[in-house]
C-alpha cells in the first residue's frame, strides 16, 4: 500500500494547541465495525460502552521533562538536548539541535553546572549516545531542569505541565505521552471499576518515532522505531482470564495496542509477562490476536498511528469518519478528542 492512501485533508485551525480544562469532557466519536456506524458522543459516556468482565488497558508510562537547554562548555554555544531512552547507568541515546556543533568529547553544561554530559557517538539524524555526570539521584535534577518535549505541532507551553501527563503515569521513560489516556480522570476511572469492569497496566516508553513521518512510497519498506514495553505477571493473568470468559480486552491508545499485540504474536495468542523492544509495525492487511475494541485520538495524516487504527477498522470507513470528524470541527492530536472502536 501507498502512503497516500493514508492522506486526508486538515485544516491546521483543529490541531489542538491546549488541553480542555476537564478532560473528561473531550469529544468522543463511537465507530461500530460491523453495524460500520458513527455517533457524536463526549468522553464521559464511554461507561455506556463498556461491559461487566471487560478489561481496559492503559499504559502507565510516564513522560519525563526530556528537554534540556545547556551550553558548549569551550565556547558558550547554546545546544539543546532531547533525551530518548536510557542504554545504560548515565548513558542515554539523545537528540541534539544544532548537532553540527557537537563532536564526540564534546561537554555540555546544563543549569550553570549543576549537571553536564558528553558526547561519546554521534548517530544519523542530530541523534547522539551522551554520558551524564551530576551531583545526586538524576531523575531529581532533570526535574529541576527540564522541560516537557511537547510535539512540534503544539506552538504553545503549558501552564500545568501535569496536563501532558495520564492521572495513572508512573512508570518514567517517555519522550511523549500516551495521548489516548489523557482523557480519564480519576473519577471516571473509579466509576469504571466499580461497574464491574477491569483496568489493568501496561508500559510502552513512547519514543520520538512516533512523530517522525514516514519517508518512503510503499509502506511495506518503512522501518519502524522501536520502543521498551513490560507486562507484568498481574497483568498477563488477568488478560488470559478475561479472553477465557469470552469478555473483550479494550486497549487504551496506539501504544497499548502494539504492546498487546506484540505479546500476543510472540506467545501465539496467549499473554505472558515480559519485557523487551517492539518494533511491530501494524497496517492493512493485519489479523489482530489481543485487541477487540480501543479508544484512540484523532492521527496524523499519513501516519503510521492511522495506519494501525486502518488495519483494526477498514481503510475507507476511517477515512470516512475522519472527514466526518473535520465536517464536525473534532479537535485533533494530542490534546484533541477521542474515538472509541468496537
Amino acid at each position: 500500500m501507498k502512503v497516500e492512501d493514508f492522506d486526508f485533508d486538515l485544516p491546521e485551525s483543529l490541531i489542538a494547541q491546549t488541553p480542555l480544562e476537564n478532560r473528561a469532557e473531550s469529544r468522543l466519536m463511537v465507530l461500530n465495525r460491523e453495524k460500520q456506524s458513527m455517533e457524536h458522543r463526549h468522553f464521559y459516556n464511554i461507561t455506556e460502552y463498556l461491559n461487566p468482565g471487560d478489561c481496559l488497558v492503559l499504559n502507565n508510562t510516564k513522560v519525563l521533562p526530556a528537554r534540556l537547554f545547556g551550553t558548549k562548555k569551550d565556547t558558550g554555544a547554546k545546544i539543546e538536548l532531547l533525551l530518548l531512552h536510557q542504554i545504560e547507568g548515565d548513558q542515554w541515546e539523545v537528540l541534539l539541535k544544532p548537532a553540527k556543533k557537537i563532536k564526540e568529547g564534546t561537554t555540555v553544561e546544563f543549569g550553570n553546572g549543576l549537571m553536564s554530559c558528553v558526547c561519546k557517538e554521534k548517530k544519523e539524524h542530530g541523534g547522539a549516545v551522551v554520558q551524564f555526570h551530576y551531583e545526586g539521584i538524576f531523575y531529581e535534577q532533570l526535574d529541576k531542569l527540564g522541560e516537557m518535549p511537547l510535539p512540534p505541532y503544539i506552538k504553545e507551553q503549558l501552564d500545568n505541565q501535569d496536563r501532558y501527563q495520564t492521572v495513572y503515569a508512573k512508570e518514567k521513560g517517555s519522550a511523549a505521552a500516551p495521548t489516548a489516556g489523557l482523557h480519564f480522570t480519576k473519577e471516571l476511572l473509579d466509576d469504571i471499576e466499580k461497574r464491574g469492569i477491569h483496568i489493568a497496566y501496561v508500559t510502552l516508553h513512547v519514543g520520538l518515532g512516533t512523530f517522525r513521518p514516514v519517508s518512503v512510497e510503499d509502506i511495506e519498506n518503512h522501518d519502524m522505531h522501536a520502543e521498551f514495553y513490560h507486562m507484568d505477571e498481574k497483568t498477563a493473568a488477568l488478560l488470559n482470564k478475561v479472553k477465557q470468559e469470552g469478555n473483550r480486552v479494550i486497549t487504551v491508545g496506539t501504544t497499548s495496542t502494539r504492546t498487546l499485540e506484540t505479546i500476543a504474536r510472540d506467545q501465539d495468542g496467549d499473554f505472558k509477562a515480559q519485557s523487551g523492544w517492539t518494533d511491530i509495525f501494524i497496517y492493512p492487511p493485519y489479523q489482530f490476536r489481543a485487541v477487540d475494541a480501543l479508544i484512540t485520538n484523532f492521527h496524523l495524516p499519513k501516519s503510521t498511528l492511522i495506519m494501525m487504527i486502518s488495519a483494526f477498522a477498514g481503510r475507507e470507513f476511517i477515512l470516512n469518519a475522519y472527514k466526518e470528524a473535520v465536517n464536525e470541527q473534532y479537535r485533533f492530536f494530542s490534546f484533541g478528542d477521542a474515538m472509541y472502536i468496537e
